[in-house]
């Protein structure tokens, strides 16, 4: 999976993005802050989106948060091996990511570090500075947490499908 969005990041200069999809979902605000993203980045939360809505109904919460719950990664853009290191520690020493991610985003050694942890939470923070639901933002903020852990919460099944989704696309 990880292989498979290394290459379609690679190759995002020649695919469209269907922005169209996503004004569909947003407001101009939120349409806006989408806009901002790398443009690898908007294709995947279109694929996130579009298989939301291959499955059952989609709330207005669950698309807004399918198209923006990357967004926080526009805090503090990062290179391709910024974006990839933190994946290879996760899966060797997940210890090791959560110290790394500690430090201060402005320093290219551990900005791929800090916003792989963070910025889930940051998303959160500006889906809600644009005028999101607070279904949107909880979605959004949490779509990297073990779901297992929010198994009593109304919005588990939502968030279950966003995980999936963004795991496979």
């Amino acid at each position: 999976y990880r292989l498979r969005q290394g290459v379609r990041a690679l190759f995002a200069f020649a695919r469209p993005v269907d922005e169209a999809l996503a004004a569909q979902y947003l407001s101009p605000a939120l349409l806006a802050r989408f806009r901002q993203m790398r443009r690898s980045e908007k294709q995947h939360s279109l694929r996130v989106l579009r298989a939301l809505l291959n499955g059952s109904n989609v709330s207005p919460a669950l698309a807004t948060a399918a198209l923006l719950h990357d967004v926080g990664k526009t805090n503090y853009p990062m290179s391709l091996p910024q974006r990839s290191l933190p994946v290879l520690v996760k899966a060797f020493s997940p210890a090791l990511l959560l110290r790394l991610s500690a430090h201060d985003p402005r320093s290219a050694w551990t900005r791929g570090f800090v916003v792989y942890v963070h910025h889930p939470a940051w998303s959160g923070e500006i889906i809600a500075a644009g005028g999101g639901s607070a279904d949107a933002v909880w979605l959004a903020a949490h779509h990297a947490d073990d779901a297992d852990g929010w198994r009593d919460h109304p919005l588990y099944g939502d968030l279950v499908r966003l995980q999936h989704a963004d795991d496979h696309e």
